[in-house]
């Protein structure tokens, strides 16, 4: 199957951080399609060599296994190509017509690594120009949008030239390998089924911690925040994969159908849960690591007296029979104490203790995405009771767990997330992509939470680099009678 990639934004952050070095390693493991060509598309003006070497120099500051070698690079680069555009001005995409008509690839793929504001005007021209044929597919990046009116108007325009089963809404989270487990773990296994509901488990925790900062994204980031960026997109499909029922089949819709239940059972907010429910904090200047770094209000591109949130914390319910009574914890943020990503399946304890046992003792399965990837079975074993220097003759339990690494498991054959969703754009394949009438019940649910936040006095609680952000966080899960992970 011969395809185009055309790359907008192909001199671009994204394309050489991630896109590329994606699809070289598709090319390595012998997964991309023969017959391939990639595109790059920017405003510099560049030749095919020029555009070739630019790359070349970005891969040769990466210091891990993604440097290609010599020999690697030179076969990966007689694939790319590049074309100077104006995104605004329609004869460039006639020339970019021009191109692609050359040989007329089965696949071509729009790849739209650009400003979301650009996302309407590339669509209208590629559909003026006759490139929106039925064997043309077009991605989006996140941010689609930065509200529910936004997000309408972008997916309205875009719908205008492409139809849906056209249109691959990027979430790249959903590539993760840790996340395909996620949802094999669930629905390839007998063995969690019959415990996946409210009578067995007590609360679920979704965290997800960086130790950076905003680096130099900070312009982008102000204008953002931790709301937007990571709780409306990544958190909430997380929160889908744990909760929803179980699709008929492994088709498209069959399993967006049921995300979209998921998302419409959440619970609504109210002005009493919105003021004792979610906690959006800023992080200050701290120590991480032995090194001391700087306050968000301190970084490059940050306005002054700024409150957009580098940290949310937030409690909610799925309001069906499954679920029912479960607190769901979702929390993000930078600058944290750890750089890491899980999901913790809490359970109730048993119903009549026989053993003396730890205080609170429940067991718990922790599924880590990142950077550790694979899944942790916290358990209980008979042991013997310590009193001192003596050992009681009374059986108590000792805390024991079964952890599984994937990557161990796995090896090499792991495929990283933007190289799976590359080759699922490539091969039509939606399963990993978001539809529309997702992307709008999520926003749907998070403008309340923007709206508190526009029309309160009080500006995001402040954090010390390094910390797990405001103890507001922890007093809302102890309200419940739990804890976060790392304080158990």
């Amino acid at each position: 199957m011969s395809f185009d990639l055309v790359l907008f934004g192909g001199t671009g952050d994204l394309a050489w951080r991630k896109l590329l070095p994606a699809l070289l390693q598709a090319f390595r493991h012998g997964s991309l399609p023969e017959g391939g060509r990639i595109i790059g598309v920017a405003r510099d003006d560049l030749t095919d060599a020029a555009y070739r070497e630019l790359i070349a120099s970005r891969f040769a500051a990466v210091v891990d296994d993604k440097r290609p070698s010599a020999e690697e690079f030179e076969q990966f680069a007689s694939l790319l190509q590049y074309q100077r555009m104006d995104l605004s001005k329609p004869e460039d995409y006639a020339r970019l017509a021009a191109r692609l008509g050359e040989r007329k690839a089965d696949t071509v793929v729009m790849y739209l690594a650009t400003a979301p504001g650009l996302f309407t005007t590339a669509c209208e021209q590629l559909g003026a120009a006759g490139l929106a044929t039925p064997n043309t597919r077009v991605v989006l990046e996140k941010p689609l949008g930065h509200d529910l009116e936004s997000n309408r108007a972008i997916n309205a325009a875009v719908r205008t030239v492409f139809n849906e089963w056209q249109i691959f809404r990027i979430d790249h989270y959903l590539g993760k390998p840790s996340v395909q487990n996620l949802l094999a773990l669930r629905f390839g296994n007998a063995l969690f089924e019959p415990l996946w509901r409210r009578e067995t488990v007590a609360s679920i925790e979704i965290t997800m911690a960086e130790k950076l900062g905003v680096e130099k994204r900070g312009a982008f980031y102000d204008g953002t925040g931790a709301l937007r960026d990571m709780v409306q997109n990544h958190a909430l499909q997380l929160l889908c994969a744990i909760g929803m029922e179980p699709p008929i089949n492994a088709h498209a819709d069959a399993i967006r159908d049921e995300k979209l239940k998921v998302l419409r059972s959440l619970a609504p907010w109210t002005p009493a849960t919105l003021a004792r429910d979610v906690v959006r904090g800023q992080y200050t200047a701290g120590s991480l690591s032995g090194e001391r770094v700087k306050g968000y209000a301190d970084e490059d591109g940050v306005a002054p007296g700024s409150r957009t949130e580098t940290f949310v914390a937030l409690r909610t319910e799925i309001a069906n029979w499954r679920w029912a009574g479960v607190p769901f914890y979702v929390r993000t943020g930078k600058r944290l104490a750890s750089h890491e990503a899980h999901i913790a399946i809490n359970f109730r304890p048993t119903p009549h203790p026989i053993y003396r046992s730890p205080l609170g003792a429940a067991n718990r399965l922790v599924i880590h995405l990142q950077p550790r990837d694979g899944v942790a079975l916290h358990l209980f074993a008979a042991g013997q009771e310590k009193r001192g220097s003596r050992v009681s003759e009374a059986q108590a339990l000792v805390p024991v767990h079964l952890d599984l690494d994937f990557e161990q498991r796995f090896g090499a054959e792991r495929v990283g997330a933007y190289e799976r969703l590359l080759l699922d754009v490539i091969g039509g394949r939606l399963n990993l992509f978001v539809r529309a009438d997702e992307q709008e019940a999520a926003w749907r649910w998070v403008e309340p939470i923007m709206q508190a936040w526009r029309d309160s006095d009080d500006g995001p609680r402040p954090y010390a680099a390094g910390s797990w952000g405001p103890s507001a966080a922890s007093a809302m899960v102890a309200r419940d009678g739990h804890s976060w992970m790392e304080e158990t």
